[in-house]
C-alpha cells in the first residue's frame, strides 16, 4: 500500500478552506487610519468509534480522540486602503491534534503536532475586481467541498485511505463525492459580482507527474458562480474547470476536469447537489504527483439535505467517487461512497456540539473491499 502511505503524507490536511470567512468573523486587533488586523481560528476535537470489515488491515473495532474534517488553525488577516486600491493579505496556520504509535516517528516517542502554511497571499482590490497573488486553495472543486453540509463536522475515514489510524484529519467527502483543491501558489482573478455572476480564473503552478516531468504552461483552473436571493430562499450554482499538460518522456498526460453544483434553500431547508469529471486526475486529490496517466479518470457526486430548526441543523449526505486505473489501488477500478447522517447543535455562536454517523463502503473491481461504521461526537470552538 506504497501509495496510500503516500496519500498520508500528501493530504496531511484536508481543508482550511476560507471557513473563517463563512462561519466566524474574526477578532479585530487593530483598526486605525484605513488599517486593520485581525484574527481567526477553529478548534475541534471528536471522539469517534469505527467498526471496520475488511479492507487492507483486517475486520477490527478503533476508537480514537482526534480532529474532524477540517484541522485546528489560526488565521490572520490584514486589509489597507490605499487610494482607489483595497491591499489586503491572509496567512493561516493548522496543526494537527492526532498522536498515535504509528505517527509518533521512528521511535515511537513525541507527538505529531505538526504546522502547516495552507493559505499566504496577498490581494489587490479595486472596480476591476480583485486579483490574488500567493498560495491559496484551488478553484477546481472549490465550492464544491465548501458546500459540504459536513464541513464542521467529521466525515468518512478508512483503512484503504489510512484514515481510521491516520494522523490528521478525516476526509468529509474527499474521495466520496469531489476531490480537494489543493493549496497551491497561483496569480488568480476575481470579477466583481454583476446580477449575481461572479467569474474566477488563475493560473496554478502546475502539478508534476514524475520527477523528469516538463510542464510548459502553467495549469489552468476557473469557476463561475451565479447567487440570487428571493422571498424566502436563495439559489446558487457553480461550474468550475481544469487543464493541465504534463510531459514525461514519450508519455503525455493531459489533465482536464469539469466540477459543478447548485444549491436551492428554502425557509430553513437547504438542498445540495454537486459533480465532479475529470481525466488525468486522481481519486481524492485531484492533481497530485500521485497521477501519473491520463487514464486515472475519476467521476464523483454528492447529495445532500439539511434543515435547520432554532440551534440546531439536522443533515442527511451520500457521495460517491468512482476511478477507472486508481492509482491509490495499484490501478484497479475502485468506487468508493460515503452515507451520513448528522446533527448540528450551537451553544452559541462560537461554540457547536456535532454527532454524527457515518458509512464508508469502498469496492475494488466490482467486489466488496471494505466497510466501516463511523460514530463520531464532537465539539467545535471557533473565533
Amino acid at each position: 500500500m506504497e501509495n496510500k502511505n503516500r496519500l498520508v503524507k500528501l493530504l496531511p490536511a484536508a481543508v482550511a478552506l476560507l471557513v473563517s470567512g463563512q462561519t466566524l468573523a474574526g477578532i479585530t486587533l487593530y483598526d486605525t487610519e484605513g488599517t486593520t488586523f485581525s484574527t481567526d481560528g477553529l478548534i475541534n476535537v471528536f471522539y469517534t468509534q469505527s467498526s471496520v470489515e475488511g479492507g487492507p488491515v483486517g475486520d477490527r473495532d478503533q476508537a480514537r480522540v482526534r480532529m474532524g474534517f477540517l484541522p485546528n488553525w489560526i488565521g490572520f488577516n490584514m486589509t489597507k486602503q490605499a487610494g482607489d486600491l483595497k491591499l489586503g493579505a491572509r496567512s493561516s496556520f493548522w496543526v494537527t491534534l492526532n498522536d498515535t504509535d504509528l505517527n509518533r516517528g521512528a521511535d515511537g516517542l513525541g507527538t505529531r503536532s505538526g504546522i502547516d502554511v495552507r493559505q499566504f497571499y496577498g490581494t489587490v482590490d479595486g472596480d476591476f475586481g480583485q486579483v490574488l497573488i500567493g498560495k491559496d486553495f484551488g478553484l477546481f472543486s472549490r465550492t464544491n467541498i465548501l458546500s459540504d453540509e459536513l464541513l464542521l463536522g467529521h466525515g468518512q475515514v478508512s483503512d484503504t485511505l489510512g484514515l481510521v489510524d491516520g494522523g490528521n484529519v478525516s476526509f468529509g467527502n474527499i474521495g466520496s463525492g469531489y476531490v480537494y483543491p489543493f493549496p497551491v501558489a497561483q496569480i488568480s482573478y476575481r470579477s466583481p459580482v454583476t446580477n449575481g455572476l461572479q467569474f474566477a480564473g488563475g493560473i496554478m503552478d502546475p502539478s508534476k507527474t514524475d520527477d523528469a516531468s516538463s510542464e510548459e504552461m502553467p495549469r489552468f483552473e476557473t469557476e463561475l458562480t451565479y447567487q440570487r436571493d428571493f422571498d424566502g430562499g436563495s439559489f446558487k450554482t457553480w461550474v468550475g474547470g481544469l487543464y493541465q499538460s504534463s510531459a514525461s518522456g514519450s508519455d503525455n498526460v493531459d489533465s482536464r476536469g469539469v466540477s459543478g453544483g447548485v444549491n436551492v434553500k428554502f425557509g430553513g431547508l437547504s438542498l445540495t447537489a454537486s459533480a465532479v469529471d475529470g481525466q488525468g486526475l486522481g481519486t481524492v486529490a485531484g492533481l497530485s504527483n500521485l497521477v501519473t496517466s491520463e487514464n486515472n479518470d475519476v467521476q464523483g457526486y454528492l447529495t445532500q439535505a439539511s434543515y435547520t430548526l432554532g440551534a440546531n441543523r439536522f443533515v442527511l449526505s451520500y457521495g460517491e467517487n468512482e476511478s477507472s486505473n486508481d492509482p491509490l489501488l495499484m490501478g484497479a477500478d475502485a468506487e468508493y461512497s460515503n452515507t451520513a447522517v448528522a446533527v448540528f447543535h450551537d451553544l452559541n455562536e462560537n461554540l457547536k456540539l456535532v454527532a454524527e454517523l457515518n458509512r464508508t463502503e469502498v469496492a475494488v473491481g466490482g467486489s466488496d473491499f471494505e466497510d466501516t461504521d463511523t460514530i463520531a461526537v464532537g465539539a467545535v470552538l471557533t473565533w
